[in-house]
């Protein structure tokens, strides 16, 4: 569905993505991983067109996004959803009006429809009954699960995912990917995750790619990559100090 081709791109003289080639395939779960600072979020923001690439190329199915203006990217955004690092929930909205904010900037449903997609989308992530909460009241669990309830609000057919257990202990990272892998089963959807969490990734992946030093050295299957001897992935796979990456 997406087919990325020779990404590159430098912020001053720092070189983060040198040539970054991988394919993702419609309907799956594929999930990037590598060490944090080796440039996976600026991955996912040329995806959905956050940044321009110095080189190469994003397709989705026939459409190099790279070469969009911003009046269609806008348009071929809507294909997307976003659950942020720590869920960017604003602070100042309910759930409900988190959730429901991407029907009110971009539909023409009125405010009783609105809310009954809203609580449609809630209950699919696993929440009754949360729609006056604010924020400050939600749990770190609660704010990824409304999270997800709003990336996937306008049905969109790819959902980013960014970090989506960052600051959350073990036994709930586990329930979030057991979510990931419920509303995938159901939607459909193409799901593209950045995480350096591995029993995360095990769980959930159809297919892990790894990102070091600006490019894909490896990717398959979770069967694959346990297997794969390169010994750059065993390190990271492994979580071991010794080895080939360094760690200062």
């Amino acid at each position: 569905m997406i087919k990325i081709i020779n990404l590159r791109k430098s912020f001053g003289d720092k070189k983060v993505l040198d040539g970054v080639n991988l394919e993702i395939e419609r309907g799956k779960i594929t999930v990037i991983i590598g060490r944090s600072g080796e440039g996976k979020s600026v991955l996912i923001k040329h995806i959905i067109g956050l940044l321009k690439p110095d080189e190469g190329s994003v397709f989705l199915e026939d459409q190099d996004l790279t070469a969009l203006r911003d009046r269609d990217f806008n348009e071929a955004r809507k294909r997307f959803g976003m659950l942020f690092q720590g869920a960017a929930l604003f602070d100042s909205m309910t759930v409900a009006g988190n959730v429901g904010f991407p029907l009110k900037e971009h539909t023409d449903l009125n405010d009783e429809d609105i809310g009954k997609v809203v609580t449609e989308k809630l209950n699919r992530v696993g929440l009754v009954d949360v729609e006056e909460m604010m924020p400050s009241d939600l749990s770190g669990g609660m704010k990824k699960r409304v999270g997800l309830a709003r990336a996937i609000v306008m049905d969109p057919e790819i959902v980013l995912f960014d970090e989506p257990t960052t600051g959350l202990d073990p036994i709930m990272s586990d329930s979030i990917a057991d979510l990931v892998l419920d509303t995938q089963k159901a939607l459909k959807t193409t799901y593209i995750l950045i995480t350096h969490d591995i029993p995360f990734t095990y769980k959930i992946a159809d297919k892990i790619a790894m990102l070091h030093e600006g490019r894909i050295i490896e990717e398959g299957t979770v069967e694959e990559m346990k297997a794969n001897p390169n010994p750059i992935l065993r390190q990271f796979l492994e979580g071991r100090a010794e080895g080939p990456i360094k760690v200062f």
